[in-house]
């Protein structure tokens, strides 16, 4: 134990030595946090769109002005002689309303007047945006001027759990916070590792008495460590400034960091010993540590979502299983009997990325 100490208080003074790796290591994590939480968002306000109201008449002032309440849109003016899709040319809309002649004659009839609802679909996620709420809004028009006291439609009352104000903060900020926790301690870990085998100062490890184990083990431990105060940090923003606090039991969620931090820390071990060229190295974290977590487990979009082609590969994405277990710690709260298979997972990448590190580096020691 003490020379598995020793390799870790080696890296740990090194880490602390070099200013721009501390950096590295407590100021980026927490920026990045903040700046890609707030860079996404899943809702969406004061979508610029046209109204042209070919009706003008009272029922149809009213259907416009269901348009100029809601949060999502914002009514722009537009001549009636112009064309609405100019208006998407110019970029002053993303989307258009118009109401047809005899609006307000067809709805007074029991009718269903046929507005017509056009999207500009350069931005697809856009496009979907405007278009659900425009349904939406249509909607809630309909069922407000159609309902009568003796035939009320059947109404649903929606109650939004964990996240009732639908806050991408909340949503993101704890997706973004795992995929900071899988790129730097990896990032940190793959270049100590390869800057041993560009300076060839790994063959002292090869003649020594140290084994693998030892090496590996206070390699991790300290890259662990590292992690766990990376992680320390990001709840404090977390919890401040984004508003999230551990629910439920927080076992759960302690357990689960430990793990997934050391399982991203011995990627990073396994990365460097295999590539011993630092510059390939951080290409290898960035493509499995970051892209792989960041398109794959769920961050962005569920992976119900994903092509079934690619999918099946998210399901040794490491990232994945932690993403569940950090939105269960800070807004579900469902604990071991929810996330206990999750913890599992986690336990089995990190002991595979080890057992690999362990074959080859014990592999090159025998050859020495």
């Amino acid at each position: 134990m003490s020379r598995i100490w020793a390799q870790a208080r080696k890296e740990l003074i090194q880490i602390i030595r070099d200013r721009r790796a501390l950096s590295l290591v407590l100021i980026l994590p927490v920026i990045q946090l903040v700046m890609m939480s707030l860079s996404i968002s899943i809702t969406v306000n004061d979508l610029p769109i046209v109204v042209q109201d070919f009706d003008d008449s009272s029922a149809s002032r009213g259907f416009a002005d269901a348009f100029r309440t809601s949060l999502t849109f914002h009514v722009v003016s537009w001549p009636l002689n112009s064309k609405p899709e100019d208006a998407f040319k110019s970029g002053v809309a993303r989307g258009a309303i118009v109401i047809p002649a005899h609006f307000a004659r067809d709805l007074a009839r029991g009718g269903a007047p046929a507005v017509q609802l056009l999207v500009d679909g350069t931005d697809s996620n856009t496009a979907q945006l405007v278009s659900n709420s425009a349904r939406a809004v249509t909607r809630a028009y309909e069922q407000r001027v159609r309902a009568t006291p003796s035939h009320a439609p059947v109404q649903a009352a929606v109650r939004l759990w964990y996240n009732p104000g639908r806050s991408s903060k909340k949503f993101y900020g704890s997706g973004v916070f795992v995929l900071m926790l899988s790129i730097f301690p990896p990032l940190l870990a793959s270049l100590a590792m390869a800057k041993e085998g560009e300076q060839k100062t790994i063959l002292q490890v090869y003649v020594s008495n140290i084994s693998a184990h030892e090496f590996l083990l206070g390699k991790i431990l300290a890259f662990t460590l590292i992690g766990l105060v990376e992680a320390s940090l990001m709840l404090v923003v977390l919890g401040t400034y984004f508003g999230l606090t551990l629910v439920g039991n927080p076992t759960t969620f302690v357990v689960g960091t430990i793990l997934y931090t050391v399982c991203v820390a011995t990627f990073g071990t396994l990365v460097g010993s295999a590539i011993p060229d630092q510059a390939a190295a951080m290409q290898a974290v960035a493509l499995f540590g970051f892209l792989l977590v960041f398109l794959l487990s769920g961050l962005i979009y569920p992976v119900a979502n994903i092509p079934i082609g690619l999918r099946w590969i998210s399901n040794f994405v490491w990232g994945r299983y932690y993403i569940e277990v950090v939105r269960d710690g800070l807004l579900q709260g469902g604990g071991w009997p929810a996330m206990w298979t999750r913890l599992l997972t986690i336990a089995g990448i990190g002991s595979m990325f080890y057992l690999m590190a362990w074959r080859g580096l014990r592999r090159m020691q025998l050859n020495a």
